[in-house]
């Protein structure tokens, strides 16, 4: 999928077909280096602020490729939406619950190779198998440490923020956005799953060191079996910062049997290296609707490889959630990376 023309499509389409505006045109050309590494394709704003079927079109926490190419999108307030790959316009939706019917915090997403979806709620933490229609299939196990206080060592709305499978989809990974009590702040776990006779068992933990002030919010693998990263934060006043790293856990310590992670030596923690701060981007005649130091950026959640591979190219596609809120904006990014 070329990322340009995608883009453009969006905001055509989309305002033909449903008579949505963009807020900016998604006008990118080649050459607009955000980093040495990275480049952004484009950008837009069509589906900010819109509904389908009754459903808000928003919130967007997470973002996967399902079977078809087309795009699974996990909003945190339970929707499940199928996005058009070509024009991103939602397909279908269909709501999340947990099993006695209550709302999901929904922010992690993953499509299994049957077309199951893997959901990770922060509430508890909890991931869930669930059915294309929204029926939930079964839970995966998650250490007590991982639970939220008192009946672990996480805080609340601190939890699964990203989930990813590794090549092959028999390893399952799931990262936490903030640091556990009794962990040095700013080092984060992140947990996997094995598959094993059709059910998924816990296997090796990792700690991964996030910038100061900084959290996760997304972990989507490589072809290669290493990870991109979103590392997120916000500073009232001034406006989000936004930087993607790769990541590169395979030779890190299993810290599943770690007590405290506070740097000591003898724990390989992943490694990590700066593909980009997203602030440098150009800002492709973005609109911002409070102040950011770029008016491209916002709150951006959700990352997906959507194409590339070769020579370590690799195309994504990246959404903000605009936690319904006027002031903030749901919009798509088109990224190229060079690994």
């Amino acid at each position: 999928m070329r990322l340009r023309p995608l883009l453009a499509t969006v905001t055509a389409a989309l305002a033909a077909a449903t008579c949505l505006t963009a807020a900016a045109p998604a006008n990118a050309q080649r050459g607009n280096a955000c980093s040495p590494s990275v480049s952004i394709e484009g950008f837009s704003d069509a589906l900010d602020k819109t509904t389908y079927e009754g459903t808000f079109v928003g919130n967007f926490s997470a973002l996967a490729v399902d079977r078809d190419g087309r795009i699974a999108a996990v909003s945190d307030r339970s929707a499940l939406f199928t996005l058009d790959r070509k024009t991103l316009r939602p397909a279908s939706v269909v709501p999340l619950a947990d099993e006695s019917g209550a709302v999901l915090d929904s922010e992690g997403l993953a499509v299994d190779r049957d077309g199951t979806r893997l959901v990770a709620s922060e509430t508890e933490p909890s991931i869930r198998r669930y059915a294309r229609d929204g029926r939930i299939l079964d839970r995966l196990p998650v250490p007590d440490v991982l639970r939220v206080a008192p009946a672990g060592r996480a805080t609340s709305n601190q939890t699964f923020e990203g989930l990813t499978f590794l090549p092959g989809r028999r390893t399952l990974l799931a990262g936490m956005e903030g640091s556990l009590a009794g962990d040095t702040t700013g080092i984060v776990r992140f947990q996997t799953w094995e598959r094993q006779r059709g059910h998924f068992a816990l296997d090796a933990q990792y700690g991964y060191r996030t910038d100061t002030g900084l959290n996760v919010s997304e972990t989507t693998a490589t072809p290669d079996g290493r990870l991109l990263v979103l590392e997120r934060g916000f500073t009232a006043g001034v406006g989000n910062t936004v930087r993607l790293y790769l990541a590169d856990q395979r030779r890190a310590t299993d810290t599943s049997g770690i007590d405290n992670l506070t740097g000591q030596s003898g724990v390989r923690l992943v490694r990590k290296t700066l593909l980009a701060d997203l602030v440098n981007c150009p800002s492709l005649g973005a609109q911002a609707k409070q102040p950011q130091p770029n008016p491209l950026l916002d709150n951006i959640e959700g990352l997906a490889v959507t194409g590339g591979g070769a020579h370590g190219r690799l195309n994504l596609l990246l959404v903000s959630d605009d936690n319904q809120n006027p002031v903030q904006i749901t919009r798509f990014y088109s990224l190229r990376v060079r690994l």
